[in-house]
């Protein structure tokens, strides 16, 4: 073959490679613009769908503006409500309070330390007044009662002559106190009955006798009866029901417990406290944890029972238990040793295993704590009147009842604020408790 037409023939070759090359080159180009014209289409759907879906919210949201507005012109009456910016801690807090508590608190920031003080004391008129019986309120008891603002006073017989008699002297005694008192009797019914014995009233029968009838309705009926009589002569605290669940043959307590059998008396002792505290009287649990298994009387010494924590528990704690849920306002704590549970024979008057361990935080009672009275002997043979009221107050007690000597207890109690032993704290913690009690009826 000759040069020319091999030269020819490779021209050929050049320029089909050529065209062919320039095919790749046009195709990618269209590939590339049909990408990009896909993708400004795209994007154009997507910014009109968008458009689309905006003018149809802002549509639909502007039907929904229209109708709240019609709504609202429809309803004037109905305020509109603006929410409030959070509170801090301290105003929650203070938003927590309950009319009550609001009442409580402003009563117990007014009162000097000396009132305080004294406003964890209940005894009897003649303590106060320094007299050996009384059966009226006049100049001394309102000279006393500016001295020792105390927060209640007990009356027994000796201090009832009749009915007017009385009523005058509650009313004349309530009239000179800076606070509200706490006017209390010991009417359980049967033996200890003041003012039945008295001939105030009708004796509603032992206790005994009620939790054999085997109706416990007559427990609130007899509760209702007594809170009836006790309110007309100006009482509002009574010093029953007795919660004790007694053994066989037991003479300490005897008849004044509805009987034997736990469970009954727990069913007996929580109608009883409905009678009471619907009828306007603060019912008060006695005698924790319970004296119902012991013969000896701490009126003359030291008592010692050697039930366990899980022996009460299947007992008197039953009953005290029912009276607590049935709302009671006061438990009076006695002056029982339990070395089985306390470790030692310190009272439970003065054990806080037993009134704030067990108590308050076992049982969950969290209102008025009351001492038996301090003037007996399970006391008075062990501890000086200021020693025990102190101890009394650490133990987790909020009032002492009848102490040997109000003036030496109160001023014990007054030096231990002073010197630190106990704290203002401590007191005003007991305040609370009492000043719920003393004003509920205000946040009503």
């Amino acid at each position: 073959m000759a040069d020319t037409d091999r030269d020819e023939e490779f021209d050929e070759i050049d320029r089909r490679e050529y065209r062919r090359k320039r095919r790749m080159k046009n195709q990618i180009i269209a590939y590339v613009s049909a990408t990009v014209i896909m993708a400004v289409v795209i994007a154009g759907a997507g910014i009109g769908i968008h458009k689309g879906i905006t003018s149809y919210q802002d549509k639909k949201n502007a039907r929904e503006l229209q109708a709240q507005l019609e709504e609202m012109s429809a309803q004037q009456e109905e305020p509109v409500v603006v929410e409030a910016p959070a509170a801090s801690p301290e105003e929650e807090t203070q938003e927590q309070l309950s009319p009550l508590d609001e009442i409580v608190n402003a009563q117990i920031e007014t009162m000097p330390i000396e009132d305080k003080v004294a406003g964890l004391f209940v005894i009897t008129p003649e303590a106060l007044t320094g007299t050996d019986q009384v059966t009226k309120a006049g100049d001394t008891t309102k000279e006393k009662l500016t001295q020792y603002a105390v927060g209640g006073l007990v009356y027994f017989k000796q201090n009832i002559s009749s009915g007017d008699q009385l009523k005058e002297m509650i009313s004349n005694t309530d009239s000179y106190s800076k606070y509200p008192l706490f006017i209390a009797a010991d009417e359980e019914g049967g033996s200890v009955s003041r003012l039945a014995a008295a001939g105030l009233a009708e004796n509603v029968g032992t206790m005994k006798e009620i939790g054999a009838s085997g109706n416990p309705d007559n427990a609130k009926t007899a509760g209702s009866s007594i809170a009836s009589y006790l309110t007309e002569y100006g009482f509002n605290l009574d010093f029953a029901p007795v919660a004790d669940v007694v053994t066989e043959g037991n003479t300490s307590i005897g008849d004044r417990s509805f009987g034997t059998n736990a469970g009954d008396v727990a069913t007996y002792v929580a109608k009883s406290v409905e009678g009471l505290q619907e009828g306007g009287v603060s019912a008060c649990l006695k005698h924790f944890p319970g004296l119902g298994s012991v013969d000896e009387d701490s009126h003359e010494g030291m008592v010692v029972s050697e039930k366990t924590l899980e022996d009460f528990e299947t007992t008197d704690f039953l009953s005290f238990q029912a009276g607590i849920d049935a709302g009671a306002d006061f438990v009076m704590v006695g002056h029982l040793s339990v070395p089985g549970i306390t470790g030692d024979n310190t009272p439970c008057t003065l054990s806080e295993k037993m009134i704030t361990e067990v108590l308050r935080g076992q049982m969950g009672f969290d209102g008025v704590v009351i001492t038996d009275s301090m003037a007996m002997s399970a006391i008075t043979d062990y501890y000086t009147a200021d020693e025990a009221a102190v101890k009394a107050l650490q133990a987790g007690a909020d009032m002492i009842l009848m102490p040997e000597d109000f003036e030496t207890a109160y001023q014990g109690v007054l030096d231990a604020v002073n010197n630190g032993t106990l704290t203002e704290d401590r007191i005003n913690e007991s305040l609370v408790r009492i000043y719920r009690v003393k004003l509920k009826d205000r946040a009503s």
